[in-house]
C-alpha cells in the first residue's frame, strides 16, 4: 500500500515539475503582455474620469487584484475609493450578495458616488458598471493597444478581448477590510480544529471584496435592490488559507488537469471550483500532517472524488457562502459529462499513475 502511495506521489510530483510549471509560466507570460494593455486602456479611463484610478499594480511578481479563470480568461479587479458613508447590509435575502445603504442622516452629497444613489439610498452597483463600461468603451478607441484589443458587445460585464485570444473582465469593487460579513458567520466551524485561531483572525482581518458584476443567483430576479447588489469575494482570504504543506501544489495539478481534461461544453467547471474544494478538503483533514508532500496522492483523490460527488448532485456549495451554489445556471447535461470525464481522470490516475505522464 505504501508503495502504491509513494508511487502516486513520485508521478505527482513528476507532473507538477513539468506540466504544472510550464503551465505557470506560459500563464506568467500572458498576464504580462494582457496587463500590459489592460493599464493602458486604465490609463485611459482615468483621463476621462479620475474617480476610476486604476490599482493594477505589481508586487512580489504578481499582480495585485488579478484573478486567472482559466489560461486565457482573466479577471481584474479595479479597487475604488470607498469614502466610508455607508452601511454594510448582507440579511441573507440575496446569496452571495450584499447592498450597500446610505448612513442615516448622511447627505448623498458627501459621497464620492453621489449619482449613483438610488432614491432608497443604495449605492447601485449596476449604475455604477454601465457607467464605467462607457468610459472603458472611449478608452478602447482611444488608448495604443486600440488594434488589439476591442469590447465584447453583449454583456452588462466590462469585457476586453486582446488579440483575439484572451478575455479579460475589469470589474470596479471595494475593498472591504477589518470587517466580516453575517452570511459567512458560521465560519469557522466550531468542531473542526482547523485553520486555528491566529490563520482565522488574519483571514478575518483580510475582509473581503464587493463586486460590481452580475450574480448569478439572483438572475430572473428583477427588483431594483437587486440589480444595484454587490457580489461577496474572498480571495485574498482563501489564497491564505491555502498557505503550508502540499495545499497550493495539490491545487496547481488539478487546475493542470481542468485545463487539460476537464475544459467543457458548458463551463461547467473553472478553477473556482478546484480552489473551493481544496478548502473543503482541509476542513475533512485538520492536521497539518494530513498536508506532507507523502500525502499529496490521498489529497488529491479525495478532491477528484469530491467533485464527482458534487456534479453528480448538481450542487458545490461556496466555501464561505454555503447557501451559495457554485453550480447555479450550469446545464445538467454539462454536470452530467463532467462526473463521467472526472471519474474517467480519477480511475486512471489512481490505477495506473505512470498515466500522468501522458495525462
Amino acid at each position: 500500500m505504501i508503495a502504491a502511495q509513494a508511487k502516486l506521489v513520485y508521478h505527482l510530483n513528476k507532473y507538477y515539475n513539468e506540466k504544472c510549471q510550464s503551465r505557470k509560466a506560459a500563464i506568467s507570460k500572458t498576464i504580462r503582455e494582457v496587463c500590459k494593455v489592460v493599464s493602458d486602456v486604465l490609463k485611459e479611463v482615468e483621463v476621462q474620469e479620475p474617480r476610476f484610478i486604476s490599482s493594477l499594480s505589481e508586487m512580489d511578481n504578481r499582480f495585485e487584484g488579478l484573478e486567472v479563470i482559466s489560461p486565457t480568461e482573466f479577471e481584474v479587479v479595479l479597487y475604488l475609493n470607498q469614502m466610508g458613508v455607508f452601511n454594510f447590509v448582507d440579511d441573507g435575502s440575496l446569496p452571495g450578495c450584499a447592498v450597500l445603504k446610505l448612513s442615516d442622516g448622511r447627505k448623498r452629497s458627501m459621497s464620492l458616488w453621489v449619482e449613483f444613489i438610488t432614491a432608497s439610498g443604495y449605492l447601485s452597483a449596476r449604475k455604477i458598471r454601465s457607467r464605467f463600461q462607457t468610459l472603458v468603451a472611449q478608452a478602447v478607441d482611444k488608448c495604443s493597444y486600440r488594434d488589439v484589443v476591442k469590447m465584447v458587445a453583449d454583456t452588462s460585464e466590462v469585457k476586453l478581448r486582446i488579440r483575439d485570444r484572451y478575455v479579460v473582465q475589469i470589474t470596479p469593487a471595494f475593498k472591504c477590510t477589518g470587517i466580516w460579513p453575517r452570511s459567512a458567520a458560521h465560519w469557522p466551524l466550531p468542531h473542526i480544529p482547523w485553520p486555528g485561531p491566529n490563520r482565522v483572525a488574519e483571514v478575518k482581518a483580510e475582509g473581503f471584496n464587493l463586486l460590481s458584476k452580475e450574480c448569478y443567483s439572483l438572475n430572473g430576479k428583477q427588483s431594483s435592490a437587486e440589480s444595484d447588489a454587490w457580489v461577496l469575494q474572498f480571495a485574498e482570504a482563501e489564497n491564505r488559507l491555502l498557505l503550508g504543506g502540499c495545499r497550493k501544489k495539490c491545487l496547481s495539478v488539478l487546475k493542470a488537469l481542468r485545463d487539460r481534461h476537464l475544459e467543457l461544453p458548458g463551463q461547467p467547471l473553472n478553477n473556482y471550483h478546484m480552489k473551493t474544494l481544496v478548502s473543503y478538503e482541509c476542513e475533512k483533514h485538520p492536521r497539518e500532517s494530513d498536508w506532507d508532500e507523502n500525502c499529496l496522492g490521498d489529497r488529491l483523490n479525495g478532491i477528484l472524488l469530491q467533485l464527482i460527488s458534487c456534479l453528480q448532485c448538481r450542487r458545490c456549495p461556496h466555501y464561505f457562502l454555503p447557501n451559495l451554489d457554485l453550480f447555479q445556471g450550469k446545464p445538467h447535461s454539462a454536470l452530467e459529462n463532467a462526473a463521467k470525464q472526472t471519474w474517467r481522470l480519477a480511475r486512471e490516475i489512481l490505477t495506473n499513475p505512470k498515466s500522468l505522464e501522458k495525462l
